[in-house]
């Protein structure tokens, strides 16, 4: 005898079997979640240099996807390597300038500190107190040394889940070009799905803004990190890897490489060394930062320009979401969320903001709006 099943009952149930799947996918994948996004943004931007490979090695796809995993390789992660490999060394030079810092005491104030509008003073007053008093001196940095020993922690933790993330998604980017073109037939068939006609057209804008919104950050920053190295190494300041690698993670902040570079050049001219100091000052200030003002603009602008303030909501949220990643991941979903709303509604012109009773008191061109 069969069964009578209520239609409504079926759809109810397959809905909730749908939602447990859905959540249960999410919560295998929230792990690599970071690893998957940032890997198909790297496979989006370079897909037109995998494409030129892949013809010049006669179709093998394979070959042409792992020569991409070397190329961007040796382009994100061997920085990270490289900068990690002597992160040991830049901390003894460290605690060495400690150990004689505590020792011989810091040098006298110059001169221009005293002059520096409203705190110079008082800054002079405490600097110089500090050079001439060897227990106040230990005292403060004794304060400090907690502070910094927690600080060196988180930072060398996040550090590693961010290298450990970045290889991650390299090595996702592989398969993302090794399969890319059946990728791309599902997202365009699951965009005309949803969208219908419009789907091309929307993933065009996506792909554009990400390949210039992503060339632009990290193109900026990588030439950013190589001059603050560079400037760095001609100063004679042993750390000059470890500087240019903090310019290259804090270029998508305004005020990220001017604290990198002026705090460098404050060093130099304390440790007596005024003339590399105001090196240090002319390189960042006529180098360093002036490329952020040429780089970023020139490419981001293939890509639609975004607002100042959602470049920054996208590099907080993205550290807080992301990690340090988040710094380039975040104004990059930013900046495709934002290019996609507005290809998708634009907005009217100022005839169709009007009511249709204002458009029809509108005289015609050339008239003048006599019956």
């Amino acid at each position: 005898m069969p069964i009578n099943t209520n239609p409504r009952v079926d759809q109810a149930i397959s809905l909730v079997a749908l939602i447990l799947l859905v959540a249960g996918c999410f919560l295998v994948l929230r792990p690599f979640l970071t690893a998957i996004v940032w890997a198909a943004i790297l496979a989006a931007t370079t897909w037109p240099l995998f494409v030129r490979l892949r013809a010049a090695m006669r179709g093998h796809t394979g070959l042409a996807s792992l020569a991409m995993v070397v190329l961007i390789s040796l382009t994100l992660l061997a920085p990270f390597v490289v900068v990690g490999a002597t992160i040991a060394d830049n901390a003894e030079h460290l605690w060495a300038l400690v150990q004689r810092l505590v020792a011989e005491g810091p040098p006298a104030p110059p001169e221009w500190v005293a002059q520096i509008p409203l705190v110079g003073p008082q800054l002079a007053d405490y600097w110089g107190g500090l050079a001439h008093d060897t227990a106040r001196l230990v005292e403060e940095l004794r304060k400090l040394a907690e502070p910094a020993r927690k600080l060196a922690l988180s930072g060398g933790t996040t550090f590693l889940a961010g290298l450990l993330q970045l290889s991650l998604s390299i090595l996702i980017a592989f398969f993302f070009f090794r399969d890319g073109d059946a990728i791309l037939a599902r997202l365009r068939a699951a965009g005309e799905r949803i969208a219908g006609d419009r789907a091309r057209r929307l993933l065009a804008v996506a792909t554009e803004t990400t390949r210039g919104v992503v060339l632009g950050i990290l193109g900026t920053a990588l030439v950013q990190g190589i001059l603050m190295g560079l400037g760095a190494w001609m100063a004679g300041i042993e750390a000059a890897p470890l500087l240019g690698f903090l310019v290259f993670l804090l270029s998508p902040v305004p005020v990220g490489p001017p604290l990198i570079w002026g705090g460098a050049a404050a060093l130099l001219m304390a440790q007596g060394e005024t003339g590399w100091g105001i090196f240090m000052l002319v390189w960042g200030a006529g180098l360093v930062s002036t490329v952020d003002n040429i780089i970023r603009p020139l490419i981001i602008s293939h890509g639609g320009a975004l607002p100042f303030i959602l470049v920054l909501i996208g590099i907080i949220g993205g550290i807080l979401a992301f990690g340090f990643i988040g710094v380039f991941l975040g104004p990059v979903l930013i900046a495709v969320g934002f290019m996609l709303v507005r290809e998708w509604a634009p907005a009217a012109t100022p005839a169709e903001k009007l009511s249709p009773a204002a458009r029809d008191a509108i005289p015609p061109a050339g008239g003048d709006g006599a019956a």
